[in-house]
């Protein structure tokens, strides 16, 4: 049962997204630069898991690939909270923190753009590979994953604010 309307539960849903993502990349930001974003990173949490929970208000017979991202989704976030507020992210807890932050900001870009690319009449064209199976654009989905994979681990080395351990010249930080 719904308490909205579909098309005010889609823009709600989507809203909470575009939400989220902002907010996630404000954090992943905050966190490859050694800040540590309180409320920006609450705020990522909170509608990220929104996100998920409003995914599963749409109407559905049978369990689909959403169904599980959105449940992978929520596991890495309950473990991303744990590690978040439960365990202050101490020892490799803040590790822990970190993938499952990127990874979950990671799954709502992949949704964002599988969506895109399902849902816009401009993106959605339908093109046969070297074997014959039908790929409707989810080769964009591989971009957000590499750039994710790449932040998640520049995120991890990174040690107090404004101080970067990696020995790169792009990312050396002026000790003044």
């Amino acid at each position: 049962m719904m308490f909205f309307d579909p098309p005010m539960f889609v823009l709600i849903h989507v809203v909470l997204s575009i939400l989220g993502i902002l907010s996630g990349l404000i954090v992943v930001g905050g966190l490859m630069g050694g800040a540590r974003f309180d409320g920006w990173t609450a705020f990522f949490l909170l509608t990220t898991i929104l996100t998920n929970v409003t995914g599963f208000g749409f109407p559905f017979t049978k369990v689909g690939p959403p169904h599980v991202v959105g449940a992978i989704s929520l596991v890495l976030l309950a473990v991303c909270v744990a590690a978040r507020y439960w365990r202050q992210m101490a020892g490799g807890w803040r590790s822990a923190y970190v993938f499952t932050a990127v990874a979950s900001l990671y799954l709502n870009v992949f949704v964002l753009i599988a969506q895109l690319f399902n849902k816009t009449p401009a993106l959605a064209i339908d093109r046969t590979d070297a074997v014959g199976a039908t790929v409707r654009g989810d080769a964009g989905a591989g971009v957000p994953a590499v750039r994710g994979a790449r932040l998640g681990g520049l995120a991890r080395r990174t040690r107090g604010a404004g101080r970067v351990t990696l020995n790169r010249p792009w990312c050396a930080r002026d000790p003044a």
